[in-house]
C-alpha cells in the first residue's frame, strides 16, 4: 500500500475513532506500537523522526537516548506537543520539545551518561498522523561509561524487552551498514520475542558511510542473512546536515537521489529509503486494521440490533403531538395492567431469582404465615383449665352439678374463636403491603413520565385502602358467624358420648420423671418416660415406648407431697397404696421427682383426672383464696377435675374444626374482595381516573433523564451506522498484504558461536566488501574479482597448499595480535581457505581486510 493509500486511510480511521468516541467506547481500535531497537549511534532516533516527519529528538555521539521515549501520536486539528510531566503546557516549537527531552533525561539520570528505565511520555497532536505509539529506546551497549552501572548491558536489554515482548509491537531492528550484521544484538533480541519473524523489520542505516567500493547489496536483497520481512536501507541526515538545519523533506530527496545514483542499489531503489519503510509499516498497520475490523463489525451490528427497536420509536418522535401522548398513555396503562397480573398470577417473564414477590409471597402468607400465626396462638394450659373450672362452677352456682354443663363448653369455645380475629386481620395487612409493593414495582416502567407514575401509584394505592376496610369487615363477619352458632353435631366433632367411650383408653399425660427412692446399690435415681392413662401409670426406658419397664395400676393409689431435701434440686411427690401394700417391688412409696414445682403441680392434676386423689391429711394445707383471685393448680374435687378434662378435650376437638374452616375461608375472602377486585379496577377504571385526575399533557411530561436518554440513543444509533459505513469504506479502500513465507534465519541464533577448525566451516559474513589493498610484510594479496553485475560469484583461491591454523583465541573472528584493528568497529571475520563452494551456496564477498589477516 502506497503513501497515497495511507493518506486516504488516515481520515477513514479518524472517522472510525470519532464514531467510537460518540459511542463512549475509547481505545477500541488500538493500533500497533513501533519500537526501534539497535546499538548506540545506529540511527534509531533519525529513523523515528523520518517516520513522524518532525525534527524533535536529541542528537549527538555516544549514548544520547538514555531513557525510553514513549511517543503517542494523536489525531487533532491543531499541531502541538505535551509532556506527561508538564501537564497543561503545550509545546508548538519542536526545538523546545528537544530541549525538554534533554532536560528531563538529565533530571533523572544525571549529566554523566547515566540511564533510567523510567519513560518520558510525550504526546504529539497533529492532523497528519494516526493514533500510534512510537518508542525510542536506548542503544544496546556492553561497556559502561560515566555513571553507568556495571550491568549496563543487562539493564538495557531488560528495558527493551519490556516493550518488544508485546504482541502489538512492531520491531524495527536498526543496524548500521558499516558494522557486522551477523552480530546484531537488535536482530537477536527480536528473534527471541518474535521467532516467526512476523513483527520484525530489518533497517540498514549509514549506507552512505561504507568504505569506497563496498556495498550491502546482498543483504538488502535478503540473500545474505535473510529475514522473513527483509531489510530496508535508509540514509539519514549527517550531523553536518543537522547542524546546517537541513529539513527532513530535503533529506528524503537526497536519500532518493543516493539510491537512484548508486550502481549497487539503483535496481532496488523503489524498495529502499524512508518512504518505502513507511510503506512497509503502513502495510502492517493496514493488515492490523483489517484483521481487527471483523470483530468490530460483529460487535457494532449486535449493538445496532439491540437498540433498533427502541430507536424506531424515537425516529418520528414529536414531544408535543397530542395523538402520540394519548397513544402512549393508553399503551402504558395496558402494560401496567399486564405486568400487575403477571406478578400476581405468575409468569415465566422476568423471573425474580433473589426473593419471593407478588403472587408467590401472597401464597406464602396464605399457606405458611397465616397458619403459623394461628399455631402461635397456643393456649396456656394452666390458664385454660382455670377458666374451664371457673366456668363450670359459675354455671352450677350454689348447687353441686352432677353432669358436665354444655354452657361451659360453649363459653370457652366462643372465647377461643374470638382470638382468631388477630391472625386473620394480620394476614389482610400482609397481603395489602405486598400488593402495594407489587404496584410500585410495576410502575418502574412508567418512570420516564414522573407525574404519570406518581398518579398511578396514588390511585391504585387509594383503591387498595378502600378495599382494606371492606375485606376486614368481611373477615370479622366470618369470625362472628362461627361464634354465633356452635355446631356440636358436626361430623368431625368428637361429642360427649364419643369422648366417654374413648376416655378409658385415653392417654392423659406423658413426660419424663425420675424415680428418686431407689437405693444407691440398685442403680440410684434414674429418669424414665412415664405414660398416664385412666387405668394405669407405665414407664419406659425412653420416649420411643418400645421397652416397658413397669405398669402400675391406679387402684387404691393416692398422692402426697414430699419435702425437698437440702442437697437436692428436684421437686418430689409420692404415690402410696391406701391398703398399706407395696406400690413398686419392695417399696411402700414410689417417689417421683420433677425439675420444677410447676411440673409437680401439673402431674398431680393429671393424676387427679385419672382418679388418684391427694391424701386427705394434706387437704387443710391447700386452700383456695377466692377473694384475692388466687387459685390452686388443681382442684380437690375429683368430679370437677374430670369435668374440666372432658371440656378441655371437647374444646380441642371443636377448635380443630374451626381452625380448618378459618384457614380455608380467610384466603378466599382476601382473594375475592381484595386481589381480584384490584385487578379488575386496574383493567377497567384506572385509565378513566387518570384522565379525570390531571391534564393529559401534564401526565405525559417526560423526565429530563428520558429526554437525555432519547438523544443518546439516537446519537448512538447514528454513530453505529457511521462506524459500519466507515468499516465498509476501509475494506474497499485497502488491500490485505499477506505475510512473506518463512526463511531460514537460524543464523541469528548461532551468530555468536565460533566455527570449528574445518575446511567446510562457513565463513563469518560481513556487510561490506572492500577492494584489495597491498599488505606490507605479508606477501601479495590474492586477487579478487571486481564487483559487477555478477559479483556474487565465489572467490577463487590463488595460493594452494595446506591451510594455516586458526588462532587459539576464544573469538575465532578476532584479528591476530600483530595486526591492529579499529576499536570502534567490530573486527572483520577470518576467511577460511577451501575449495570453491557449490553453485547452490550463497555468495559471500571476501573483504580485503580479511585477506590481509592471512
Amino acid at each position: 500500500m502506497g503513501n497515497r493509500e495511507m493518506e486516504e486511510l488516515i481520515p477513514l480511521v479518524n472517522r472510525l475513532q470519532d464514531a467510537f468516541s460518540a459511542l463512549g467506547q475509547s481505545c477500541l481500535l488500538e493500533l500497533p506500537q513501533i519500537a526501534v531497537v539497535g546499538g548506540q549511534s545506529a540511527g534509531k532516533s533519525s529513523v523515528l523522526e523520518n517516520f513522524v516527519g518532525r525534527d524533535f529528538l536529541p542528537r549527538g555521539s555516544g549514548i544520547v537516548t538514555r531513557r525510553p521515549l514513549v511517543l503517542q501520536l494523536i489525531t487533532s486539528k491543531a499541531e502541538y506537543a505535551e509532556f506527561l510531566h508538564c501537564k497543561g503546557k503545550k509545546f508548538t516549537d519542536f526545538d523546545e520539545v528537544r530541549h525538554e527531552i534533554e532536560a528531563e533525561t538529565d533530571r533523572v539520570t544525571g549529566m554523566n551518561k547515566g540511564i533510567s528505565s523510567i519513560p518520558i511520555n510525550l504526546r504529539v497532536y497533529s492532523p497528519h498522523v494516526l493514533n500510534l505509539t512510537l518508542i525510542d529506546l536506548p542503544g544496546i551497549t556492553k561497556v559502561p561509561v560515566g555513571d553507568q552501572p556495571p550491568d549496563i548491558e543487562y539493564q538495557i536489554r531488560e528495558m527493551i524487552m519490556q516493550f518488544i515482548t508485546r504482541e502489538n509491537c512492531l520491531i524495527l531492528a536498526v543496524t548500521p551498514a558499516n558494522t557486522d550484521l551477523a552480530n546484531s544484538d537488535a536482530l537477536k533480541l527480536a528473534k527471541e520475542v518474535d521467532p516467526q519473524g512476523l513483527r520484525t523489520i530489518g533497517v540498514i542505516t549509514k549506507l552512505d558511510l561504507m568504505d569506497e567500493g563496498t556495498d550491502a547489496r546482498d543483504v538488502l536483497e535478503n540473500k545474505l542473512l535473510p529475514l522473513r520481512r527483509g531489510y530496508v536501507g535508509v540514509v539519514n541526515r549527517s550531523q553536518k546536515d543537522i547542524d546546517g538545519k537541513k529539513d527532513i523533506k530535503a533529506a528524503m530527496l537526497a536519500e532518493r537521489k543516493f539510491f537512484l545514483s548508486h550502481p549497487a542499489y539503483r535496481h532496488i531503489a523503489d524498495r529502499m529509503g524512508t518512504p518505502h519503510l513507511q510503506k512497509v509499516l503502513n502495510q502492517q498497520l493496514t493488515n492490523h486494521i483489517r484483521d481487527t475490523l471483523p470483530n468490530f463489525r460483529n460487535k457494532l451490528q449486535g449493538q445496532l440490533l439491540s437498540i433498533e427497536h427502541e430507536v424506531e420509536a424515537y425516529k418520528n418522535f414529536k414531544p408535543e403531538d397530542p395523538t402520540r401522548k394519548t397513544k402512549a398513555l393508553l399503551q402504558m396503562v395496558q402494560q401496567f395492567a399486564v405486568d400487575f397480573e403477571k406478578r400476581i398470577e405468575g409468569s415465566g417473564d422476568q423471573v425474580d431469582t433473589l426473593e419471593l414477590s407478588g403472587g408467590a409471597k401472597i401464597n406464602r402468607i396464605f399457606h405458611e404465615r397465616f397458619p403459623f400465626e394461628i399455631v402461635k396462638m397456643e393456649f396456656n394450659e394452666k390458664e385454660l383449665r382455670r377458666e374451664i373450672s371457673y366456668a363450670i362452677k359459675n354455671i352450677h352456682g350454689i348447687r353441686t352439678g352432677l353432669f358436665t354443663p354444655d354452657m361451659a363448653f360453649e363459653a370457652i369455645v366462643k372465647k377461643q374463636i374470638v382470638k382468631l380475629k388477630g391472625p386473620s386481620l394480620k394476614s389482610v395487612d400482609l397481603v395489602i403491603q405486598e400488593l402495594i409493593n407489587t404496584v410500585k414495582k410495576c410502575t418502574k416502567k412508567l418512570a420516564n413520565f414522573p407525574r404519570l407514575c406518581e398518579e398511578t401509584e396514588r390511585i391504585v394505592a387509594n383503591h387498595i385502602r378502600e378495599r382494606e376496610g371492606k375485606t376486614k369487615d368481611q373477615v370479622l363477619l366470618l369470625i362472628d358467624i362461627q361464634v354465633s352458632y356452635i355446631n356440636t353435631n358436626h361430623e368431625d366433632f368428637i361429642g360427649f358420648a364419643k369422648y366417654v367411650k374413648i376416655l378409658d383408653c385415653h392417654v392423659i399425660r406423658k413426660g419424663w420423671l425420675t424415680i428418686s427412692n431407689i437405693g444407691i446399690m440398685k442403680g440410684g435415681s434414674k429418669g424414665y418416660w412415664f405414660v398416664l392413662t385412666a387405668e394405669s401409670l407405665s414407664w419406659y426406658k425412653d420416649d420411643e415406648e418400645k421397652e416397658k419397664k413397669y405398669m402400675l395400676p391406679l387402684d387404691n393409689l393416692k398422692v402426697r407431697d414430699v419435702e425437698k431435701s437440702f442437697m437436692s434440686s428436684k421437686h418430689i411427690f409420692a404415690l402410696f397404696n391406701t391398703e398399706q401394700r407395696n406400690v413398686y417391688k419392695d417399696y411402700r412409696f414410689l417417689e417421683l421427682a420433677c425439675d420444677s414445682q410447676e411440673d409437680v403441680d401439673s402431674w398431680k392434676a393429671s393424676l387427679l383426672r385419672a382418679g388418684v386423689y391427694p391424701d386427705k391429711s394434706l387437704g387443710n394445707n391447700k386452700t383456695e383464696n377466692d377473694e384475692n383471685g388466687q387459685a390452686e393448680n388443681f382442684s380437690m374435687d375429683p368430679q370437677l377435675e374430670r369435668q374440666v378434662e372432658t371440656i378441655r378435650n371437647l374444646v380441642d376437638s371443636y377448635m380443630s374444626i374451626i381452625n380448618k374452616c378459618i384457614r380455608d375461608l380467610i384466603p378466599k375472602t382476601i382473594m375475592h374482595l381484595m386481589i381480584n377486585n384490584v385487578k379488575d379496577f386496574i383493567n377497567s377504571e384506572l385509565l378513566a381516573q387518570l384522565y379525570s385526575s390531571e391534564d393529559q399533557n401534564t401526565l405525559m411530561e417526560e423526565s429530563a433523564e428520558q429526554a437525555q436518554r432519547r438523544d443518546e440513543m439516537l446519537r448512538m444509533y447514528q454513530a453505529l451506522k457511521e462506524a459500519l459505513v466507515v468499516i465498509g469504506d476501509i475494506n474497499t479502500a485497502t488491500t490485505f498484504t499477506p505475510a512473506p513465507p518463512p526463511v531460514d534465519d537460524s543464523w541469528i541464533q548461532h551468530s555468536r558461536r565460533s566455527p570449528p577448525p574445518s575446511p567446510t566451516t562457513q565463513r563469518r559474513p560481513t556487510l561490506s566488501a572492500p577492494l584489495p589493498r597491498p599488505a606490507s610484510g605479508r606477501g601479495p594479496a590474492p586477487a579478487i574479482p571486481s564487483p559487477g553485475p555478477h559479483s556474487g560469484a565465489p572467490p577463487v583461491p590463488f595460493r594452494p597448499g595446506p591451510l594455516p591454523p586458526f588462532p587459539n583465541s576464544s573469538d575465532s573472528f578476532g584479528a591476530p595480535p600483530q595486526v591492529p584493528s579499529r576499536p570502534t568497529r567490530a573486527p572483520p571475520s577470518v576467511p577460511s581457505r577451501r575449495p570453491p563452494p557449490s553453485p547452490t551456496r550463497p555468495t559471500i564477498i571476501r573483504p580485503l581486510e580479511s585477506s590481509l589477516l592471512d
